[in-house]
This record gives C-alpha cells, sequence and structure tokens, in this order.
C-alpha cells in the first residue's frame, strides 16, 4: 500500500491545547492532505495480499489453504476487469481529478502494475513452491507430460482424441482468417507452426479456444495412475503434447498458453432505457468482448510470440503478466472438491437453529421478541422459513421483498412464486444491475412475472442494495393487521450464508416494520422522502445520520466525556466520513474500525489520528456484516446495515441502517465485537506506515471465527 505520512498535519500543530479546542474549530480544520489518505485501488491489492497470505498459514488445513490460491486470483480478475478497467476509462475520457492521496491517474496504474506483478509472482511461488510440494506429500500430485510413463501417455491421447478434440475448433490465421475476438478470461493457446495445409496456405500461426465445458484438471484413473493416491494433469498439458493432432501435415514448433482479461462493467444510460432488462441483455452479450487490460501468458514463451499478442490485443509490456504455471488458476477451483480428503479440509459444521424457533416456530417468536441471527454460525433456515410459512399460512396477505443475489436454486424464490399461487400479493424489487449477476436476476425476474408477482426493478440511477422482507398478516381472532420483518447485513442467498459472515435482524418492532413499509412504498410508488422512525437510509439519511452521530462523539469528548465508536465495514471510502473520524480522533474519541477491505483511512498520523486503530479480519468465512457502535454519552446506540461506507453505497444505492433496540441482543452484539477486537490470530493491523501486519502476541485463545463457531453454532 501506498505511505502516510506520520508527520503532524499543518491543522493539528496549530491547535497546542486540545483543551482550547472547539468543534467550530475542528470544523474548520483543513484535514485534506493527500497524504492523510491511501488510495482505493492498491489498498483493494493490498487486501488480496492479506488473502494470499491465508496460503501460507500452517494452521490452516492444506486443501483449504489451497483454496485461498484460487481466491486470491479470482479476485485479481475482477479487480482487472473492473477497477482497471475504470481507470483506462479516466484515462481515455482526460479524467484527471487526483485520487484521495494526491495521485493521479497514470500514477495509480503505474503503481497497480508494479504491485499486481509482484501479488501475481508470489502467488505463483507460493502455489509451487509451498503448496505443490506439501499436496505430493499428501499423495496428491500433478504430473508433467515429462513424467509420464506408456501406459498414461497412452490415456491421455485417447482422452485428447474422444473428450477434447471433438469439442475445439482450431483457428487458422492468414489474410481470410484475422485474428479472433477472444472470450474474456478463457484459456487459449497460441500454435506456431510451418507447413502448408490441405489448401496450399504457408500458416505460421493458429489459435485455439478452450471451451469452458473442459476441466482445467484431469484426475488420472487408478488403473494407469502414477505414485500417488490422487494424479491429476493439467489441461494445458495434453494440448501442449498432443496439439500437432489437430494439424496433420504441419511442423509445431511451439504451444503456449494465454488468457486475456477484458473490461467487464457494464455501461448504461438508464435515463434513456425504456426498459431496462432488454439493454441490460443486449449489454451482457458483449461483455466478453470488452477493451482488453491484461494478458497472462505462460513464462516460456518466446518474445516473439509475446509481442505478436500484445499487438493484437492492443496491451502495452506493462499489461503483460508471465506466470509459472496453470493460467487460470481460478479454474483449478474444483481441486478440493475431486480429493475425498476431510482431513486436509476445516472440519464441518452445522449452523444452529436457535432452541425457540425450532420448537415455536419463527412468527410466534418474532411476536414476542426479535431474534438476532449470525450467519454462518447460526443458521439462514429462519429467514427461509419466515417466507416459506408466511407463503402457507392463510391468514397473510402480502409479502413484499428485495432480491439483489439470490442464487440460482432458491428457496426464497420459490416460497415467492407459491406465494403468489396462492393468492397473497407479492412484490419483488429485483435489481437487475448486481454486477455479474445480471443474467441470473434477468431470469429471476421473468420467473416471478410468469408466477404473478409484482417484480419492480426499483429507481432509475440508484441501485437498490438493501436487504429487506416485509410481510402483513391478518391475525385470526381480532382481525388486526400486524406486520413482521426482516433486515439483514447480506444477500437473500443461502449458499452466501454458509460462507459469508452477516446480521439477520427478524422484527415485529412496530416503528420498525412501518419505516420497512415505507421505504418499499418509495422504491414502488411515487412521492416525497418519507421521515422514518428507526430506520437510516440511502440516499436521504443515512450518511447525514452517520455524520451526525461521529459529531455527536467528537462533542462528547471536547466536553469532557467519554467518546467511543467501534465500526465494522468490508470498505472506507467516503471522505466526507473519513474527515469527521479525523475530527474525532484529534477531540480524543477512541475508534476501533474493522475494516476487511478498502480503506482509504490513515491510522497513526500524529495530531490527527493517532486515536484511530485499524484491523482487517481474514479467515475461513469472509467478513461481510456492516456495523456500526456510537457510545453516545452511554446510550450505547448500535445498528447494523446493509451499506459500507463507500461514496456508490451513501448517495448512489437504496440502503438501510436499522437500530438493535432490544437489550439482550445489543450485549451479545458488543460481546461479539469485543472478540474480534481482541483477536490477535487473524486481525492484520494497518500501521502508520500503510502496511498491514499481523502483531504477535502471546494471546493463544483460538481465532475469533472459531470463537464464534464454538459459541454459536453446534
Amino acid at each position: 500500500m501506498d505511505k502516510a505520512s506520520t508527520q503532524p498535519s499543518q491543522s493539528a500543530n496549530s491547535v497546542a491545547d486540545i483543551k482550547a479546542l472547539t468543534f467550530e474549530k475542528l470544523e474548520g480544520m483543513n484535514l485534506t492532505n493527500p497524504s492523510h489518505y491511501l488510495n482505493r485501488e492498491l489498498s483493494l491489492l493490498a487486501f488480496n495480499w492479506r488473502v494470499l497470505q491465508q496460503a501460507l498459514d500452517l494452521s490452516i488445513p492444506l486443501l483449504e489453504r489451497i483454496r485461498f490460491i484460487f481466491i486470491c486470483s479470482n479476485n485479481l480478475d475482477e479487480f482487472f476487469e473492473v477497477r482497471v478497467a475504470g481507470l483506462r476509462h479516466d484515462l481515455a475520457r482526460g479524467d484527471t481529478k487526483p485520487s484521495l492521496n494526491g495521485a493521479s491517474t497514470e500514477q495509480v496504474l503505474r503503481d497497480i502494475n508494479e504491485r499486481a506483478h509482484a501479488l501475481v509472482d508470489e502467488q505463483y511461488r507460493i502455489f509451487n513452491e509451498e503448496l505443490l510440494p506439501k499436496l505430493a506429500e499428501e499423495s496428491i500430485q500433478f504430473l508433467p507430460s515429462h513424467e509420464w510413463n506408456d501406459e498414461q501417455y497412452k490415456w491421455l491421447k485417447k482422452y485428447f482424441k474422444q473428450q477434447v478434440m471433438p469439442v475445439i475448433s482450431p483457428i487458422s490465421l492468414d489474410l481470410t482468417h484475422p485474428f479472433p475476438r477472444l472470450v474474456n478470461k478463457s484459456l487459449h493457446f497460441l500454435l506456431h507452426l510451418h507447413g502448408n495445409d490441405a489448401f496450399g496456405r504457408d500458416l505460421e500461426y493458429a489459435v485455439l479456444h478452450m471451451p469452458r465445458s473442459l476441466p482445467r484438471i484431469i484426475e488420472l484413473p487408478e488403473k494407469v495412475g502414477g505414485s500417488k493416491e490422487h494424479n491429476f494433469v493439467y489441461l494445458s498439458s495434453i494440448i501442449s503434447e498432443f496439439a500437432e493432432d489437430l494439424f496433420p501435415g504441419m511442423d509445431i514448433h511451439g504451444c503456449y498458453q494465454f488468457r486475456l482479461t477484458r473490461d467487464s462493467d457494464l455501461l448504461l444510460e438508464e435515463n434513456s432505457i425504456e426498459d431496462l432488462a432488454s439493454a441490460l441483455k443486449r449489454e451482457l452479450q458483449s461483455r466478453n468482448f470488452g477493451a482488453a487490460v491484461r494478458l497472462e501468458v505462460g513464462k516460456s514463451c518466446p518474445n516473439k510470440i509475446v509481442n505478436f499478442l500484445l499487438q493484437k490485443c492492443n496491451l502495452t509490456p506493462d499489461e503483460l503478466y508471465r506466470v509459472d504455471g496453470p493460467v487460470n488458476l481460478n479454474r483449478l477451483m474444483s481441486l478440493p472438491e475431486l480429493v475425498d480428503r476431510p482431513d486436509l479440509r476445516f472440519s464441518g459444521f452445522t449452523p444452529k437453529v436457535p432452541g425457540e424457533i425450532a420448537r415455536r416456530g419463527v412468527f410466534e417468536v418474532m411476536a414476542e421478541r426479535d431474534i438476532l441471527l449470525h450467519h454462518p454460525y447460526q443458521s439462514f433456515q429462519p429467514v427461509v422459513d419466515l417466507v416459506r410459512q408466511a407463503a402457507s399460512d392463510p391468514y397473510v396477505l402480502a409479502i413484499k421483498q428485495t432480491l439483489y443475489r439470490t442464487g440460482s436454486q432458491s428457496a426464497i424464490v420459490e416460497a415467492l412464486i407459491e406465494a403468489s399461487h396462492a393468492g397473497k400479493e407479492v412484490t419483488a424489487v429485483v435489481e437487475l444491475r448486481a454486477r455479474f449477476d445480471e443474467a441470473d436476476n434477468i431470469e429471476l425476474a421473468q420467473k416471478l412475472q410468469e408466477a404473478g408477482v409484482l417484480v419492480v426493478y426499483g429507481v432509475v440511477g440508484y441501485k437498490t442494495h438493501a436487504k429487506m422482507t416485509l410481510v402483513v398478516k391478518k391475525e385470526e381472532k381480532s382481525k388486526k393487521l400486524t406486520r413482521f420483518v426482516h433486515l439483514g447485513t447480506g444477500n437473500y442467498h443461502a449458499g452466501n450464508a454458509r460462507l459469508y459472515t452477516d446480521y439477520s435482524l427478524l422484527t415485529s418492532n412496530p416503528e420498525m416494520c412501518e419505516d420497512v413499509h415505507k421505504v418499499f412504498q418509495q422504491l414502488t410508488g411515487m412521492g416525497k422522502v418519507y421521515e422514518l422512525n428507526q430506520l437510516w437510509h440511502a440516499p436521504f439519511t443515512l450518511h447525514k445520520n452517520i455524520l451526525a452521530a461521529i459529531d455527536g462523539e467528537t462533542k462528547n469528548a471536547l466536553a469532557g466525556k467519554e467518546g467511543r465508536m467501534i465500526i465494522k465495514l468490508n470498505s472506507l471510502t467516503d471522505q466526507s466520513l473519513i474527515e469527521a473520524l479525523y475530527r474525532a480522533s484529534i477531540a480524543g474519541v477512541k475508534i476501533d474500525l474493522i475494516i476487511r477491505g478498502v480503506c482509504c483511512l490513515s491510522p497513526g498520523i500524529k495530531g490527527v489520528s493517532e486515536n484511530i486503530r485499524v484491523r482487517s479480519i481474514i479467515g475461513r468465512f469472509l467478513e461481510h456484516s456492516r456495523v456500526y457502535y456510537f457510545y453516545n454519552d452511554g446510550e450505547k446506540n448500535l445498528y447494523a446495515a446493509s451499506a459500507d461506507w463507500m461514496e456508490r453505497n451513501l448517495y448512489h444505492r437504496v440502503e438501510t441502517c436499522f437500530p438493535i433496540l432490544q437489550a439482550d441482543i445489543k450485549k451479545r452484539m458488543l460481546d461479539e465485537l469485543s472478540l474480534m477486537l481482541k483477536d490477535t490470530q487473524q486481525s492484520w493491523i494497518l500501521q502508520a506506515d500503510g502496511e498491514y501486519r499481523l502483531e504477535p502476541s502471546k494471546n493463544t485463545k483460538p481465532k475469533v471465527q472459531q470463537q464464534l463457531l464454538e459459541r454459536l453454532s453446534r
């Protein structure tokens, strides 16, 4: 990451005595010095570096360590497809606005080039030097072609002819066959040829595209296996060895794997679109063929071939990545599933359903008290049951739900369809623009519409990122209408609920239910901004209420009272909120930030951020929950939210932030935050120099995620 100045700021030097500070003086300070900020893109690369370090953690089972290699590779793909592509767009448009740390777009791209190359080199070093030898020790090996014995060679040649040749189409390159449009992130091979083909053409190059249907690793059957229990061969090794069979009579001088990453962000002028779904469908067809942003080649590829590819892809040498192994590591993600070795995997666990819900049912408990679930330690099933039971309950009149990501096989979606078939009023606010889930969400919307569900695509210009479910029920005896609500920090995706840490609140609190009802009214209807009782919501009140809460801590500290904040986020980039945190720190507020990914705030700057501590928790589960805690002179206000402190969340999305009102739930959440702040096993601390480090400690307690597993799951 970029270095942050540890020298006192000019504004801080002008204040000799903090006791003489007033809030007005703090507001007048200039806290925009670029040295007070870290670069967003470099911070994201630093997060991927921390992910990669999990592959070196000896306390993590081997097959899980190798999975972190693949996760890092997948993260880097998206980084180039979106972040790097976006910077290139800025450069092409002449957008010269510097980043928060003062770096120009050109400088940021140069820094990315340096750091990303170092990260990729380290990724392959760990893969080749650390993990592959360890796998071999566990009787799991990858056989290079020069180690194949005669029996293996025959089996693989047969596999090539029967399983590979029928589904690939070699493309020769000549005047009538120009360089083809290569599919984003697909495995390709460039063959260097010599000789005349059947039509007398003197060919020099040909391209092979590998369909996604072909597995990237092939396990040899036991009868022809090698010395290990599991013997794998890369698809790239098979292609390189038998490519000459595709070009009979031609001499093959070389067969070189490569992979192209393209700009995959979708740019839609929504104000001029009549049918968003149709426009997205058209745009998705071109996603795989956006401008090239990165070229990966095998390290043995000759310079002549590399230069040819760079020229054809309109890329520079800086955008070239030579790799020592398969160019598409993330496609090896299937390896842990192909090897039945529970001893090399994380121990299984069963997410717990709170006993009271299991005994009495979710509606009965919600009618009496709030329910807090912490996924994945606690089951997502009660959230599913809320919708399922609502679908079959004859007294339920209406269900409203936001859907951002749900997965292709969603029990919640099926329950919504069942409810519609049962004659209930069902409304689904489907966010079509959820990045990389657009196609699935278009299909989802059509499926719901066909079942009679009222489908709304949200508001033009604002992604609907809030996670809300509202159930309206008529009581059997009193005939009174009551409402039940689910609010969450994560998506309605059962698979993610096993991998991501998120909070779910199930409540029948009348004010909270009324607020959720009003937010749905805003999304589906028209009218002025509603005044809400309990919820903060973007793009209307969330930012100003967060700012007011931070400033409240600042004013309390200036008045000699205790000032305290704990903020847990995925990302922190909004400058106005960072400035507010700096003012609070100068005033003496003690601030703990638990930020998994991007953090543009620089802690430990003398006179500015000395009271701010930033940690990033990386582990088995992806930390995804957003929690805001403000001491507020002893009131201890606690909120959970769907929103990070980023510009897009605060100003360009529909988000909800909901208070935790029930005393026992508030105490429990604060205890869990305290566990995170005490963790020394998987918490990376952001230093004053801008680097993240695991701090050595004598604390021998298990990792915080393991403690929560033991505390909350079965």
